[in-house]
């Protein structure tokens, strides 16, 4: 197995729901992603596999194989292969090389889902945090990628770039002092920081790490409440947004929503509720509810005049990050949602989504 570049954008739009990221969300994924190659008889992930990858073929053929059995197999340049390779966690079947050797893209499915929700939940109304910024939105789009951020609820995903304030440092100022209380939570826009820790026999500091950015600090003290167990200084002249700590605490905790299981969830469409699927038109098409709904995530403000308020309605996606986003916007502008608690991979549709389509 081999890595080769990073893959064009063209590539990725032929794939699914890739093709519905913004040009400046792509790019950062393609940095993020390489297209790989595996030889004959390899396994891609066994059954059962767990490990948080996304998959898309790009050439060759792929056996599914359960219980050793071959049910089903993946053509790249098929339709089927335009989405992910069996996405469902637990893998509920194997994938082995059929022909003399495949190449595939692998991604961090956390970083595809939080770049997909931010993607859609309105990128276009923080812009004035990225005004006038030499770096743009880049330092926007690595805060993202951060594990950091993969915590944070997709609804408040938006909430956190709006609270977020600016400041200015020059090369040498102290942005936070070891043993200092812990009031706010750092991302850098532009410039790099100095890590370093004092001990008892160097009262001079201890060099830990330099952060550049897209790089954040300062959210451990915040959690623990003990105080900051580093100073950070300015290396250089940059911008630092800042997220003070009543909102980081705030900010951290899932919005109030109503999450049902499946089970429940077909008790309210069978009196009268409705399904809101907000996946992108290309996964709808895919696979779908029996009358569902079709909003994706982007369009659901400007549809709320096309839904009825009297109607609750059970929103869904492939895991439940974009439906949360969704139901949350509707919660707050009257509608009766809740959302389908593990997405549409919790359901009878799970099978359709791992797409072994050529049934042997």
């Amino acid at each position: 197995m081999t890595d080769a570049p990073i893959p064009e954008l063209s590539l990725l739009r032929s794939f699914s729901p890739l093709d519905g990221l913004k040009a400046e969300n792509l790019r950062a994924l393609a940095r993020k992603t390489t297209v790989r190659d595996l030889g004959a008889g390899r396994l891609l992930f066994k059954e059962g596999d767990t490990e948080k990858r996304t998959y898309y073929l790009v050439s060759g053929t792929l056996d599914l194989l359960a219980n050793g059995r071959i049910v089903g197999t993946v053509k790249a340049g098929t339709p089927e292969a335009r989405h992910p390779v069996a996405p469902i966690l637990p893998r509920r079947c194997a994938a082995r090389v059929a022909t003399e050797r495949v190449e595939y893209l692998s991604i961090d499915s956390d970083l595809l889902d939080v770049l997909i929700t931010w993607d859609q939940t309105g990128t276009y109304e923080v812009g004035e945090l990225h005004a006038g910024h030499p770096a743009g939105d880049d330092w926007m789009t690595l805060l993202l990628q951060s594990r950091a951020f993969h915590k944070i609820p997709p609804a408040n995903l938006q909430a956190v770039f709006m609270r977020m304030q600016r400041v200015d440092y020059v090369a040498g100022d102290t942005v936070v002092r070891q043993g200092d209380e812990g009031e706010h939570f750092y991302a850098i826009v532009s410039g790099r920081c100095l890590v370093t820790r004092e001990t008892p026999l160097n009262r001079e500091g201890i060099k830990l790490a330099e952060l550049g950015m897209g790089d954040t600090f300062g959210e451990e003290s915040l959690i623990s409440g003990a105080r900051r167990n580093a100073t950070v200084t300015m290396l250089t002249d940059g911008t630092l947004m800042r997220l003070g700590k009543d909102d980081f605490n705030t900010l951290l905790n899932e919005p109030m929503l109503h999450w049902v299981g499946y089970e429940e969830a077909r008790g309210i469409v069978a009196a009268g509720g409705r399904w809101l699927d907000v996946r992108l038109p290309s996964e709808f098409e895919h696979c779908h509810f029996d009358e569902a709904i079709s909003v994706p995530l982007y369009f659901v403000r400007l549809k709320l005049k096309t839904l009825d308020p009297a109607v609750p309605y059970v929103v869904c996606c492939d895991n439940g990050r974009r439906s949360s986003a969704a139901a949350y916007i509707l919660s707050e502008r009257g509608f009766d949602t809740c959302v389908l608690r593990g997405g549409l991979a919790e359901t009878d549709l799970a099978d359709a989504l791992n797409h072994p389509a050529d049934r042997a």
